[in-house]
């Protein structure tokens, strides 16, 4: 099988070229990077990919924007059919200028597998030139999204991070935290926010709604999935889900 580990990707002569492989559930890429931008998409499967600084987790709706140089993994839930462009760093001054996740919309969708199928050795004024054109356009009309969980450097906090991404159904308070961490609550908040860039409930939140999207698309009930991830019933999960991702969960996929 072929892997993004691949140090040819790197070495693409054009300025944009698509990438097709396909994993079984469960698939791990272990950590590496790229010297050009890649934009991370799946047309099937549920998609965790995880850097040092932090985690996204994307269904076949949306991809993942990484900067050149960014260590990450990728790990499959469910069969993941991964589509992949990789984009030198020279063309994408109107993209975005960091780590993010992109809605796909129908166009996109359909203009990334023509990639996928385009020769690496492609002219600019071709056919093929000209659908990688608007392939550009159309990733820098499309908004980012918050499916982005920030990982905490400091050595305690990640500790507590760990704890909740095992088990987001504990209810542990930021009192609890502190005092295993023999700190003050007052110092554990203010350790946290500068550790992660957010509030200790608005991180444990993110966590348990992005965790939710792997069970989601393994087609559990929502119920079940709610009561997993730390809520007491179906509608305070789809009220919360709907905050953060616009649709509530039984119109995500």
């Amino acid at each position: 099988m072929v892997d993004f580990t691949a140090q040819h990707y790197d070495a693409f002569a054009m300025p944009m070229s698509g990438v097709a492989v396909d994993y079984p559930s469960g698939h791990l890429v272990e950590p590496h990077s790229h010297s050009c931008v890649q934009f991370i998409y799946a047309i099937e499967g549920v998609l965790v990919i995880e850097s040092p600084t932090g985690r996204w987790v994307t269904p076949p709706t949306r991809g993942v924007w990484l900067q050149a140089g960014v260590e990450h993994s990728l790990r499959m839930r469910g069969a993941a059919r991964v589509r992949s462009l990789f984009v030198h760093s020279d063309i994408t001054d109107d993209m975005p200028q960091g780590n993010c996740v992109i809605d796909v919309s129908p166009l996109l969708r359909e203009l990334i597998l023509a990639a996928t199928e385009i020769a690496a050795s492609y002219t600019s004024n071709s056919r093929d030139g000209r659908v990688m054109r608007l392939l550009l356009d159309e990733l820098c009309a499309l908004p980012t999204l918050p499916f982005y969980l920030p990982w905490p450097a400091d050595a305690r906090i990640k500790q507590v991070c760990e704890r909740i991404t095992a088990q987001p159904q504990l209810n542990c308070t930021a009192e609890h935290w502190a005092q295993q961490l023999a700190m003050s609550p007052k110092t554990f908040h203010r350790q946290f926010q500068r550790s992660t860039g957010i509030t200790f409930g608005r991180w444990r939140q993110q966590a348990r709604l992005l965790l939710s999207l792997e069970l989601l698309a393994q087609g559990l009930p929502i119920i079940e999935v709610a009561l997993q991830h730390g809520y007491d019933s179906q509608s305070a999960f789809s009220a919360a889900f709907k905050r953060q991702f616009g649709v509530p969960p039984s119109l995500f996929y």
